[in-house]
């Protein structure tokens, strides 16, 4: 890879995001196919996806980790990651979408805009990611296209430019329209779709046609006034000027163009992928990628320049078992050799270039050096981990970082032997460097390992990996529900360590004032001490006290979160003050403060949304209601009732089985954190004065 192949102008970096089971691993295998990847068309419900590589992804026909692939379609270079859907591996999507330039959003036509959709809708909108949707499934019965278009107008806010038209829809869908050039499209079955040709639009299917043609031509002369006049003049505009308009306004997020088709049934591939390629931004059409210099503090930007100074961001971390750490890197500038020395201004270490791969997705090829613009992964970083920058040494830059949920999920783990639990230590740093969202830790009054993650599928997946991938034998827990406390009213207390011994003794004395904040803006630490009553170096230190204490609260022993800590006064020793006798005693000021106060005892909230044919819409509210939920609305779609409620997640354990049996199989439920709110009363003091249910044996893992 001595020269640059394709130039950065035709680039493609771009993410296929959408709800669970909308369709994105069947369209990205259409897209390997399709675009010679791959000689074999690969099946989400046989297990024979290029995409879903782990075994854990083919048994259950679903995504959990995102894979990065490139393809080449019309003399462009593709690199496309293919996102997880459901809800439990959001930092998945969320660390996919922060380095890509582009997305497609994939939507069911029969499911319309599900609650994951307008997750990872918001996503790509909080990183301003131009995006592209592609309504799936028009050959489904319940297919409504124009209803989807609808709802992506209402819940998404989005901005729907429509450059094709569905030929027919349910059994009776052909092909498509295509609005731009006004012609209709037909994909050749022996073929599997490889082949497809145009014809003339069917007469009864053309006076429809002329109504939409004509809706894209007002919406393109809205985005470019230049084009007004040439369309008062001859009543039509070209293919190229309505490609060009609609471009540039998806690049400024002011319009999202959308095509349609069916990927199972091989229909509507390649209009998607020329889509893409017309209409998704290049690197060169994003901004400047912009980040701080650690030394000065001021705002750089880099250009996407294969001369300009290195940087990049290690955007996934992946154990493989064959070559060890994989680091996934977006290079935003410059270039990167094998064998160069990069720094991490975050942790002030050089780290050396082993190999580099080009991916795709679990395969690889080796390549010599990748450029601006380029998705690549590094063998060889030993203290890079997930968010964080590679720069030149000389031209420092850290860019912003990505913010991961908490975990809302735990369980207590067990190793079987001696030789598991050493394993036990290994494997789980080596799936934290992986996974932002995944936490353990030792509890400290039981001695056992808790661990932590965003459902109960994320942490069946993770124990299953601890014994597949890591040979760990272990008995585990019942998962329960992370809680969290804080403090209900201000308070202010004072914490005061003194120890005399016969020679040196520790003295530190902190005053705090603790009060609540707003639910989910976690700690605010403030020094509003004057005169250098503590002095500077400890304040540090105090700080550390406080967090320490915030791990276990006074109440129950959860986290501490939503509070700040101002230290107000104090008082120090000239001889016997420590680092250490501050940290004490910012600690007990900090419990003292929060007994004072108040405690109060917060649980996670999920949004739930259960769709359910009509007849069984008594027994669900019913049953939701005696979980504490809180019912937020129902809405009807494609036939069935669609339910929307709050419900604690400490009440939703095992609903997928409860909501089977009361509906006969016929509903579905999806579910994602909300918010942590507060737990009445009695629940909480029963909460208390729960200790963990300890080791269930019966689901031993082995």
């Amino acid at each position: 890879m001595a020269e640059r192949q394709y130039p950065l102008g035709r680039t493609r970096n771009i993410g296929i995001i959408a709800h669970i089971d909308a369709g994105k691993t069947t369209t990205s295998e259409r897209i390997l196919y399709y675009t010679g990847v791959s000689h074999k068309m690969g099946e989400v419900h046989d297990g024979s996806t290029v995409m879903d590589w782990m075994e854990q992804e083919r048994e259950r026909g679903i995504t959990i980790t995102s894979a990065a692939t490139t393809c080449f379609w019309r003399d462009h270079r593709i690199n496309i990651i293919d996102t997880p859907g459901h809800v439990d591996f959001t930092a998945e999507v969320e660390r996919s979408l922060r380095v890509l330039d582009g997305a497609i959003g994939i939507f069911c036509a029969v499911g319309g805009v599900e609650p994951q959709s307008e997750t990872v809708w918001r996503q790509a909108a909080k990183y301003h990611v131009p995006r592209i949707a592609f309504v799936n499934k028009l050959d489904r019965v319940g297919a409504d296209f124009f209803r989807c278009v609808d709802q992506m107008r209402e819940r998404l806010d989005a901005k729907p430019v429509l450059l094709q038209l569905p030929l027919g829809q349910e059994e009776t869908f052909e092909g498509v329209i295509d609005l731009v050039r006004m012609e209709a499209l037909r994909w050749d079955d022996e073929t599997l779709g490889a082949t497809y040709h145009t014809e003339p639009i069917p007469k009864e299917a053309l006076a429809e046609a002329e109504q939409w043609r004509e809706r894209l031509l007002e919406q393109v002369v809205d985005f470019e006034e230049a084009l007004m006049e040439q369309y008062l003049e001859t009543g039509t505009l070209s293919a190229e000027a309505i490609e060009g308009a609609v471009r540039q306004a998806t690049l400024e997020l002011k319009a999202h163009p959308v095509v349609c088709g069916a990927a199972f049934k091989n229909k509507g591939i390649q209009p998607l992928l020329d889509a893409v390629v017309h209409y998704l931004p290049s690197p060169l059409d994003v901004p400047p990628i912009k980040g701080l210099n650690p030394r000065t503090g001021q705002e750089e930007s880099r250009l996407a320049d294969d001369e300009a100074p290195f940087s990049g961001l290690v955007f996934k971390v992946m154990t493989d078992p064959y070559v060890g750490q994989l680091s996934y890197i977006r290079v935003y500038s410059g270039k990167l050799d094998v064998g160069q020395t990069v720094y991490n201004p975050i942790r002030e270490r050089r780290e050396r270039i082993g190999r580099l791969l080009r991916m795709h997705a679990n395969k690889r090829e080796e390549v010599g050096a990748v450029r601006a613009g380029d998705i690549a992964a590094a063998i060889g970083l030993k203290q890079t981990t997930t968010g964080e920058t590679l720069c030149d040494e000389k031209h420092l830059i850290v860019l912003e970082t990505m913010e991961f949920p908490e975990p809302v999920v735990q369980l207590a783990i067990e190793p079987k032997t001696k030789a598991d639990y050493d394993r036990l230590g290994v494997s789980l740093a080596k799936l934290a460097s992986e996974d932002p969202t995944f936490v353990s830790r030792v509890d400290e009054e039981s001695s056992q390992i808790i661990i932590a993650g965003m459902g109960e599928l994320h942490l069946e997946i993770l124990v299953e990996r601890l014994l597949r991938e890591f040979n760990v034998e272990a008995n585990v827990s019942r998962p329960q529900v992370a809680y969290r406390e804080t403090v209900s009213a201000s308070a202010s207390a004072e914490g005061r360590y003194v120890r005399q011994t016969g020679g040196r003794g520790q003295y530190g004395h902190v005053v705090m004032e603790l009060e609540p904040l707003g639910r989910g803006e976690g700690f605010v630490f403030e020094d509003a001490t004057a005169g250098g009553v503590i002095p500077r170096e400890y304040i540090s230190a105090v700080e550390k006290g406080v967090r320490e204490a915030m791990e276990a609260g006074v109440f129950a022993g959860f986290p501490v979160t939503d509070v700040r800590a101002r230290v107000v006064d104090g008082s120090s020793h000239a001889v016997d003050s420590s680092e250490l006798a501050f940290k004490i005693a910012g600690s007990m000021a900090f419990k003292e403060a929060m007994r004072r106060g108040g405690v109060i005892l917060m649980e996670p909230v999920m949004d739930v949304e259960v769709v359910v044919p009509e007849e069984f819409l008594g027994e669900v509210l019913g049953d939701l209601n005696a979980r504490r939920g809180q019912i937020v609305g129902t809405d009807t779609r494609a036939g069935a009732r669609v339910v929307e409620a709050k419900v604690p997640l400490a009440e939703m354990f095992g609903y997928a089985t409860v909501l089977r049996s009361v509906t006969q199989g016929r509903a579905t439920h999806t579910m994602q954190f909300a918010s942590y709110e507060e737990i009445p009363a009695p629940i909480a003091e029963a909460v208390a004065n729960r200790t963990w249910v300890g080791v269930d044996r019966k689901r031993t893992v082995a």
